[in-house]
C-alpha cells in the first residue's frame, strides 16, 4: 500500500483478541484461543529487526514467477520481526544486498520492489532495506 516512504504492508488484527496477522486474513482469527472477532485491515509497522537471513541460490518453482531462459540470479531472503507487531515476515532483500552485508538484530525497513517484469506487466512485491542504505 502506498508509495515510498508511505508504502506498508497490509494486515489484520482482530477486535476480540488483538493478534495481527500477515498476509491478511480474511475469513476468522487464526489465534486458536480466540473465539473470533471482526478482522480490521491494519497498515503495519515499516521497520523491524532482522530474526534470520539466507541467501537463494535455485530458482524456485511455480508460482514464483521467473524467465527460465535467463541465468538464475542469487537474492538474499530476509525474515524480520516488526517493531510494533512483533510478528517475523519473510521477503527479499532490495538488489544488491547480499547475506555479506546482513547481521541478526540489523535495523531494516519494507520498500516496494518488482519481482519480474516484461513488456506488458510488472510483478510488484516488498523488499527489506537495511536502513543505513538509501536509495
Amino acid at each position: 500500500m502506498g508509495e515510498g516512504d508511505g508504502f506498508r504492508l497490509l494486515g489484520t488484527r482482530c477486535a476480540a483478541c488483538a493478534s495481527v496477522f500477515f498476509p491478511r486474513e480474511v475469513a476468522h482469527c487464526r489465534n486458536p484461543g480466540c473465539a473470533g472477532g471482526h478482522l480490521e485491515e491494519v497498515a503495519l509497522s515499516r521497520r523491524g529487526r532482522i530474526w534470520s537471513y539466507t541467501d537463494s541460490r535455485y530458482r524456485p518453482p511455480s508460482p514464483y514467477v521467473s524467465d527460465p531462459e535467463l541465468p538464475w540470479e542469487p537474492y538474499a531472503l530476509i525474515a524480520v520481526e516488526l517493531e510494533s507487531e512483533r510478528i517475523v515476515v519473510l521477503g527479499q532483500a532490495v538488489p544488491g544486498i547480499t547475506v555479506a552485508d546482513l547481521a541478526v538484530g540489523m535495523e531494516v525497513e519494507v520498500v516496494p520492489g518488482v519481482l519480474s517484469e516484461d513488456a506488458e506487466t510488472a510483478w510488484t512485491t516488498w523488499h527489506w532495506r537495511p536502513t543505513e542504505v538509501r536509495a
